[in-house]
C-alpha cells in the first residue's frame, strides 16, 4: 500500500497523473473542436493541392491549441489527457508497423524488384487494367499474411505503383487498388490488429470472427476486382522513347527479391508476429541484395558530406525516415480523439443510439453501423476508431443479444473501410506520403492527391455497401446461444 501511495506522489510531481473528466465551454461535443479544425485544414489543403505531411501536423498542432480556450477543467487537465491519448499503445503498433514495413519495402526497391515486375510485364503483356487487378489480389494477399493495411500500403505504394504507371496504369485507380488490398487484409487478417480488437472487445474468439466474415470480404472483393480490370487501363503509358530505354535496362534479376516477399507471407501466415515475419524478411532481403550484386551501400551508407556534416542514406534510413512526420501526426490525431473520451462525448453518443434502437434489431444493427461510421469521421486511425467504437457495439448489440461475431463483424469492416477512404484518414495520408517518396525516387510517377483517389476504393466501398445490405435485410444474422453458440434467427426464441 506504501509502495502505491509513493507512486502515486511520483506521477504526480511528475505531471502523469490521470485525468479522469474533462469540461468543455458550449457541452461534450466542444470536445471535437480539435479533430474538426483538423479535418477542414486537410480538406482545404487537398483541394488547393498545397498538402504536406508537416502542414497537416501543422494543423493538427493548431487544432489542439484551438481546443485549449474552449476548456472550462484545468488546462494542466486538458494537456495531461492528450499526454494520455499519445500514449496509447495503438499509436505505438501503427509507427513500429510504419517502420519496419518501410525498410523491407525499401529494401526490396533497392534489390530491383520493381524492375524485375517491370520487365515481367514487358515481357508477358501484363499491363493496364490486368496489372491494376493483380496489384489488387496481391496487396489483399499481402495484407492478409501481415495483418497490417498500412504496412501494405508503405510496400505496395513504393514497388508496385512506380511499376505499374509505366504499364499503363491509371495512377489513381492503381492507388486506389493498394488502398483496396490494405481494406481486404485489415479486415480479414487473424493477426490484424482490427481483427483482434474487434474480435476481444466482442468477446469472441478470433478464428470464428474471420471465418464468419469470409463471405462479406468475399461479397465486395469480386465486384472490386472486376472495376479495377475494367477501369485500370485508362492511364498513359511511358513514352516509347522511356519503354524502350527502361526495356534495355530493367532484367528479370530483381525477381529474386520475391523470395524474402514470399518468406514474409509463409511467416506471417504461420502465425509469427509481425516484427518477427518482416525482421526476417529484411534479414533475407539483404543477403539476396550481396547476391544480386547490388552494392550494400544502398542498404546503409554512412558518411561526411563536403559540410562536414554526417550523412546516413540508404534503403534502411529511407525505410524509417519516411515516416517520421507520419508518426507524429498519428500521436496528435490520437491524443485529439482521446478528449471525447474524458469529455463524455462517447456517453452521450452511446445513450443517444440506445434511445432509438426501441427493441427492434434492425435499429441495433443500423445504429451499430452508423455509430461506427460516425466515430470514423473524427478518428481517422482505424484501430483507434475501433477501439472507441467497440464498448457502444458491444452494449448495443447486448441488447438484443446478437451473436459477438455479428458485432465484431460490423464493428470492423466498417473501420476497415473507412481508414482506407476518407482523404484525411491515416491510410490515405500513408499511401499520399508513400508515392511522393517514390516519385522522388522515380520521376515518372505522378503523386495523386487523397482527395482523388477516395471515391475509387472499391473494397472500401464494397464492404460499406455489403455491411449495409446485411444491416437492412438480416443476411447472417445470428443471436447468442445460453452456451455462446450461434443460432440462426428461424430458431431463436427470446
Amino acid at each position: 500500500m506504501a509502495d502505491q501511495d509513493n507512486n502515486k506522489v511520483v506521477d504526480e510531481a511528475l505531471g502523469e497523473k490521470s485525468v479522469e473528466w474533462l469540461e468543455f465551454r458550449g457541452g461534450v461535443f466542444t470536445a471535437t473542436i480539435p479533430l474538426v479544425f483538423f479535418i477542414i485544414w486537410a480538406i482545404v489543403l487537398s483541394v488547393t493541392q498545397l498538402v504536406t505531411e508537416q502542414a497537416l501536423v501543422l494543423g493538427m498542432v493548431l487544432g489542439i491549441i484551438l481546443g485549449l480556450f474552449f476548456v472550462k477543467s484545468k488546462w494542466s487537465d486538458y494537456a495531461q489527457s492528450l499526454i494520455s491519448g499519445m500514449s496509447q499503445p495503438v499509436g505505438v503498433v501503427a509507427i513500429i508497423a510504419w517502420f519496419w514495413a518501410g525498410m523491407f519495402a525499401q529494401l526490396l526497391s533497392a534489390g530491383g524488384l520493381v524492375d524485375g515486375l517491370m520487365w515481367l510485364g514487358f515481357q508477358t503483356g501484363l499491363e493496364g487494367g490486368s496489372f491494376v487487378a493483380i496489384t489488387f489480389l496481391l496487396a489483399g494477399l499481402f495484407a492478409t499474411a501481415v495483418g497490417t493495411g498500412y504496412g501494405t500500403v508503405a510496400t505496395f505504394g513504393i514497388l508496385m505503383y512506380p511499376a505499374g504507371i509505366i504499364l499503363g496504369a491509371d495512377p489513381v485507380i492503381l492507388l486506389a487498388a493498394i488502398l483496396s488490398g490494405a481494406v481486404f487484409g485489415d479486415n480479414l487478417a487473424p493477426v490484424s490488429d482490427t481483427t483482434i480488437v474487434s474480435a476481444t472487445t466482442q468477446e469472441a474468439d478470433v478464428p470464428g470472427v474471420v471465418r464468419s466474415r469470409f463471405k462479406y470480404s468475399i461479397a465486395a472483393a469480386i465486384p472490386a476486382l472486376l472495376l479495377f480490370f475494367i477501369f485500370g487501363g485508362g492511364g498513359e503509358q511511358g513514352s516509347q522513347e522511356v519503354i524502350n530505354q527502361l526495356q534495355s535496362q530493367v532484367s528479370p534479376n530483381g525477381l529474386l527479391m520475391l523470395i524474402p516477399f514470399a518468406l514474409v507471407l509463409y511467416l506471417a501466415l504461420s502465425g509469427q508476429h509481425l516484427l518477427t515475419s518482416l525482421s526476417w524478411g529484411i534479414v533475407a532481403s539483404v543477403v539476396f541484395i550481396f547476391l544480386t550484386g547490388t552494392s550494400l551501400t544502398e542498404v546503409i551508407h554512412i558518411y561526411t558530406n563536403d559540410s562536414g556534416d554526417a550523412v546516413v542514406e540508404g534503403a534502411l534510413m529511407s525505410g524509417i525516415g519516411g515516416y517520421f512526420n507520419m508518426a507524429i501526426l498519428i500521436l496528435f490525431i490520437l491524443a485529439a480523439a482521446y478528449l471525447l473520451e474524458v469529455a463524455g462525448t462517447m456517453e452521450v453518443i452511446k445513450n443517444f443510439f440506445l434511445r432509438i434502437i426501441n427493441n427492434v434489431v434492425r435499429r441495433a444493427e443500423l445504429s451499430m453501423f452508423g455509430i461506427v461510421a460516425f466515430l470514423n469521421v473524427f478518428i481517422t486511425i482505424n484501430t483507434a476508431a475501433e477501439i472507441a467504437a467497440a464498448p457502444f457495439v458491444r452494449k448495443l448489440g447486448k441488447e438484443m443479444n446478437i451473436h459477438p461475431y455479428r458485432r465484431a463483424n460490423f464493428l470492423d469492416t466498417v473501420t476497415s473501410s473507412l481508414g482506407y477512404i476518407f482523404p484525411w484518414s491515416g491510410g490515405v495520408l500513408l499511401a499520399w506520403a508513400t508515392i511522393r517518396g517514390a516519385a522522388e525516387q522515380y520521376n515518372f510517377v505522378p503523386v495523386v492527391s487523397p482527395i482523388e483517389v477516395f471515391p475509387f476504393v472499391f473494397q472500401g466501398w464494397g464492404l460499406l455497401i455489403v455491411m449495409f445490405i446485411a444491416a437492412m435485410t438480416g443476411w447472417g444474422l445470428r443471436y447468442s446461444g445460453k452456451n455462446g453458440e450461434e443460432i440462426k434467427p428461424k430458431e431463436y426464441h427470446q
